[in-house]
């Protein structure tokens, strides 16, 4: 199918969630007044719309908000600057050339030539079906998203006696806001023998409304023909296979899923984009900016974050560096720069490259470990050098870390080929 028109911007944004107002934000602040925000849903905020609960803005505002609250600063702010956005607006193609093609019903199919291009699409929920959950497929089995937007924005509830599998984010503030609504939470089952939720929610939305949370258990079986009657409950062994003999059964009408959330890559994986295998997301450099020169990457579709306070930080760094690129002050990708190494409990890094002739004086790298941690020291090593060596009392796989490179400290060392982010003992 042809584009009808074609028109050119200097940036363009891909999701008008936080990511996205941040980037175009810092786009225009940079210097770059012509950035074109395309969201395909009938309002700006994106995800933030439906969480209705507090904790946003601690980093960036300094007081509690809640999603929505949060969102309005991002969108006023943009409004007050006159960034032009277009909702109802779907993305369908992103070319190695910068053409974005979008679609809508006002529109029809559109061709837009961009000097940049910002992906900030955000994540989606895993689906079931990667489960392989034993039992049928009745109603009553519900993402804790869909969840989430039914009892936010639609005003309806899910069910009355509720199981949740997974113990992500969403999980556990849905385990809050069901009791909060007058269902009863049975327990929240994880598989792994730590939970994949900030400390603070496991504390707020579990521990004080007495919901247990069954670790190392996941659901071995689904009852129920129409609708969901019960699920089973097993311990699993450290090969994450179901001990026999350890079943409970938990009757139920919902079974609420938050078992882990994916970058939504589609337009970046048609794109050309090179993806991690570990995060789902691009690869990129220190600007933020993917295999494809002049596409960048910010938000949760780079890498999912556990809060949007350090999305839209590293979304404001992906327009300002948008904005240069337009402007030709930025790195092409052929100039890629040193690698960066995850390894010894360290899962991943963002960025994975970094140019010390072409970062900030500091750059903040970010990762997840892989397991839970007590008493680890970070490590960041300039080929064999060590430069730093940080201890931390609790890490865990559900919130993230991060440790500051001084450029001054990477220019330093000679014949630099590696920087290395590792876990040590001692």
């Amino acid at each position: 199918m042809m584009a009808k028109t074609t028109e050119q911007h200097a940036v363009v944004v891909v999701g008008g969630g936080p990511a996205g107002l941040a980037a175009a934000i810092a786009a225009y602040e940079a210097g770059e007044s012509d950035v074109l925000v395309l969201e395909r849903d009938t309002q700006l905020g994106g995800i933030l719309n439906q969480c209705i609960h507090n904790g946003f803005g601690l980093h960036t505002f300094n007081e509690e908000l809640t999603g929505p609250e949060y969102a309005a600063r991002f969108i006023d702010k943009a409004a007050s600057l006159g960034i032009e956005y277009r909702l109802g607006t779907m993305v369908i193609d992103v070319s190695e050339e910068r053409v974005v093609t979008t679609v809508s019903a006002e529109d029809g199919v559109q061709s837009i030539k961009a000097g940049a291009v910002v992906l900030a699409m955000g994540c989606r929920e895993r689906p079931r079906g990667a489960l392989a959950t034993p039992g049928f497929r009745p109603a009553g089995v519900y993402s804790a998203g869909t969840a989430q937007r039914l009892v936010n924005i639609e005003g309806e509830l899910p069910g009355r006696e509720v199981v949740i599998l997974g113990s992500g984010d969403i999980g556990l503030i849905m385990a809050r806001r069901m009791t909060l609504e007058g269902a009863h939470v049975a327990c929240v089952a994880e598989i792994m023998p730590y939970s994949g939720g900030l400390k603070r929610n496991i504390v707020q939305c579990l521990d004080d409304f007495g919901i247990p949370l069954l670790l190392s258990h996941t659901v071995v079986d689904v009852e129920g023909r129409n609708r969901v009657e019960a699920v089973t409950i097993a311990q699993v062994d450290e090969n994450l296979k179901p001990i026999p003999g350890t079943e409970v059964r938990y009757p139920c009408d919902t079974l609420m899923l938050s078992v882990g959330l994916l970058p939504e890559n589609e337009l970046s994986r048609e794109a050309g984009v090179q993806l991690s295998p570990v995060t789902r997301g691009p690869v990129v450099d220190q600007s933020l900016q993917t295999s494809i020169p002049g596409i960048f990457a910010c938000g949760n579709v780079l890498h999912v974050h556990d809060l949007v306070d350090f999305v839209s930080q590293e979304a404001a760094a992906a327009g300002e560096q948008a904005a240069r690129y337009v402007q030709g002050g930025c790195q092409t990708v052929a100039e890629r720069g040193v690698p960066v190494v995850a390894t010894d409990g360290v899962r991943y890094t963002v960025p994975s490259y970094v140019d010390p002739q072409r970062m900030d004086d500091t750059l903040t790298v970010r990762f997840r470990v892989a397991n839970e941690y007590r008493n680890r020291y970070v490590s960041v090593y300039l080929n064999d050098k060590r430069i730093q060596h940080r201890k931390k009392r609790v890490m865990a796989p559900g919130e993230m870390e991060q440790v500051m490179l001084k450029r001054s400290d990477l220019l330093a060392c000679e014949d630099l080929s590696q920087i290395t982010v590792k876990l040590e003992e001692e």
